[in-house]
C-alpha cells in the first residue's frame, strides 16, 4: 500500500467516524426536541419538567454547534439530515423522528438552521408555534412561525421552505438503484441455493452470507426502497422471491424491535433459509393448483423437518451456520399454541426469531399469487386477519410491530380516495400516529384519466382549512383497472 492510499484510507475512516458522531448527536437532538414537545403538551410552561427539557434542548444545540461549527436540520422527502448527514431511523428515535417530520411538513419547513445561542424562551416560542393546532395550510403556518419568531425578537433560527436539490435527487436515485441491485442479487443467489439443494449439492455459504449482509446493510441504511420491492411479486419466481421477501420483512421488523446488527444478520440468515425444506418436496406438489390428497399434504407439511436436515448437512460440511436457522426452519409453522405443524412432542416456547419469521412468512404468502391461490388477499385484509384472528397463532406484539412497519395500507396497495382518484401506496407514513395516511402516488384522476407522471401525495398533510385533501375510503384490485402496480414502485 502506498503512502497516498494509506492517507486516503485514514481520511475515509476519519470521515466515517465524523458521520457517526453527527448521527449520534443528531439523534440526541431529535429525541430532546421531541421530549420538549411532549412536555409542553402535558404540563404548563412553568412546570419543572418543561423547563428541564427546554434547558437540555438548548444545551444539546449549543454542544452540536460548538463541536460541528453549525447546526442545520433539513427535511428531504422522508429523511431528516443534520449538517448534511442523514439520520438513520431505529427503535430509539422512531416516534420522535416521525412526529418531527410530520410537524415540519405541516409547517411548510424544509430546513431549520440554528445561527446563534438558543435559550429555553427561544425554543418555547418556536415549538409553540410549530405545534399549533390551528387549521392552516403549510404556507400559512410557515409565515406565522416566521412572524412569531420576528415579533419575539428571536434571531437564533433561520427557516427555509422544502427544497429538493440535485444532491437529494441523486441520493434518492442511488438508494433506489442500490435496493434494486440488492434485491435482484438476493433472488438470483436464493434460486441457486434452492436448486443446488434440490440436486443434492451443498450451496456456497459465502454467497448466502453476502446476500444477507447486503439486505441487512440496505435495511439499516434506508429500509423504504427495499420494502417497496417486496410488493413486486413474480408469479413464476414465487419460490425464490418469497424467501427474499420474508428475509427483508423479518430484518426490517427485527430492527423495529431493537435487535443489534449481529442479531439482524442471524435473523436474516434464518429467514432466508426458513423454507429450504421445500427443495426436498416434489415440485409438482408445490405447484399443484387443486386440493392435495392426505398423502400429498403430509409431503408438503414435512418441509419444516426436511429443512432441519438440509441445514444440519450445511453445518456439518461447512461449520458456518448457527442452530438458530434450524430452529426457525422447524418452528415457523408451529403457531404460538403449538396447534400448527409439525406437532411438538412436548411443551415448548417458540423463539422470538421464529415468531418474527412466522409473521413475515404468513403475510407474504397470503398476499402473493400462487398456483393454488390465483387471487391473493388484499394486504390490509391480511394484516387485519393476523391481528384479530387468534387462530392464526401469531404473537400479537410482533404483529403490532409489523403493522407499524408497513402501515395499515402496505406498500403496493391500490386504494380509492374520497376524491374518486386511484392511488398506489408508495411508503408508510413515518409518523406512527398516521398509519392510516400513507404516502401515495395518485395514478388516475376522478374522471378516469391516467396521470403521467403520477402525483406523489402525503395523505397526512392538511390543506389551508386544516382538512385533509385526500383520504382513503377503500382498497381495490389492480387487475380490475388494468394497472400494473410494479410500474409505480420502481
Amino acid at each position: 500500500m502506498t503512502s497516498g492510499e494509506a492517507q486516503i484510507r485514514a481520511e475515509d475512516r476519519a470521515g466515517d467516524a465524523g458521520s457517526a458522531n453527527v448521527r449520534r448527536a443528531g439523534r440526541n437532538f431529535i429525541i430532546s426536541f421531541y421530549a420538549a414537545l411532549r412536555a409542553m403538551k402535558l404540563y404548563p410552561l412553568e412546570h419543572s419538567a418543561v423547563q428541564k427539557t427546554l434547558g437540555e434542548l438548548s444545551q444539546i444545540t449549543s454542544d452540536i454547534r460548538e463541536e460541528e461549527g453549525e447546526l442545520e436540520l433539513r427535511i428531504s422527502g422522508e429523511f431528516i439530515f443534520i449538517n448534511e448527514t442523514r439520520l438513520r431511523l431505529d427503535l430509539s428515535n422512531y416516534a420522535s423522528f416521525g412526529h418531527l417530520l410530520t410537524l415540519c411538513k405541516a409547517g411548510g419547513i424544509g430546513a431549520i438552521t440554528v445561527t446563534g445561542t438558543t435559550t429555553p424562551r427561544d425554543w418555547t416560542v418556536f415549538i409553540t408555534r410549530l405545534d399549533s393546532q390551528a387549521k392552516e395550510s403549510p404556507d400559512e403556518r410557515y409565515d406565522k412561525i416566521a412572524q412569531a419568531l420576528s415579533d419575539a425578537g428571536i434571531t437564533a433560527f433561520e427557516l427555509g421552505p422544502p427544497l429538493e436539490n440535485e444532491s437529494d435527487r441523486q441520493f434518492a436515485e442511488q438508494t433506489k438503484a442500490a435496493a434494486n441491485r440488492t434485491y435482484s442479487q438476493s433472488v438470483a443467489v436464493t434460486k441457486d441455493v434452492i436448486n443446488s439443494v434440490r440436486m443434492g449439492k451443498t450451496p456456497s455459504m459465502r454467497k448466502i452470507k453476502r446476500v444477507v449482509q447486503g439486505i441487512v446493510d440496505q435495511i439499516l441504511n434506508e429500509e423504504t426502497s427495499l420494502i417497496g420491492l417486496t410488493a413486486i411479486r413474480d408469479y413464476d419466481e414465487y419460490t425464490f422471491t418469497h424467501s427474499v421477501n420474508v428475509c427483508i420483512f423479518a430484518v426490517a421488523l427485527g430492527r423495529r424491535l431493537g435487535m443489534t446488527k449481529l442479531q439482524l444478520y442471524e435473523l436474516g440468515l434464518a429467514s432466508l433459509m426458513h423454507d429450504i425444506g421445500k427443495s426436498r418436496v416434489p415440485v409438482d406438489l408445490l405447484q399443484k393448483s387443486g386440493d392435495l390428497t392426505e398423502d400429498e399434504w403430509r409431503w408438503v407439511a414435512s418441509h419444516p423437518w426436511l429443512g432441519v436436515l438440509a441445514l444440519f448437512q450445511f453445518r456439518r460440511q461447512q461449520e458456518q451456520l448457527s442452530y438458530r436457522s434450524m430452529t426457525v426452519a422447524y418452528e415457523h409453522h408451529m403457531k404460538q399454541d403449538l396447534t400448527g405443524y409439525p406437532k411438538s412432542l412436548r411443551p415448548r416456547t417458540l423463539s422470538m426469531t421464529s415468531k418474527i419469521v412466522a409473521v413475515a412468512d404468513g403475510y407474504d404468502a397470503a398476499t402473493s399469487r400462487r398456483a393454488y391461490q390465483t387471487v391473493p388477499f388484499p394486504p390490509p385484509a391480511v394484516l387485519q386477519e393476523m391481528r384479530d384472528n387468534p387462530k392464526r397463532g401469531m404473537d400479537p406484539v410482533v404483529v403490532k410491530a409489523f403493522i407499524n412497519l408497513l402501515g395499515i395500507y402496505p406498500v403496493g396497495t391500490l386504494v380509492v380516495l374520497d376524491t374518486f382518484e386511484l392511488a398506489v401506496v408508495y411508503a408508510a407514513n413515518p409518523n406512527p400516529e398516521a398509519l392510516s395516511r400513507p404516502i401515495v402516488r395518485v395514478v388516475c384522476d376522478a374522471t378516469g384519466v391516467m396521470m403521467n407522471p403520477p402525483l406523489t401525495a402525503d395523505l397526512a398533510i392538511p390543506d389551508a382549512g386544516g382538512e385533509y385533501p385526500r383520504t382513503i375510503i377503500k382498497t381495490a384490485e389492480a387487475d380490475r383497472y388494468g394497472l400494473n402496480i410494479n410500474d409505480y414502485l420502481q
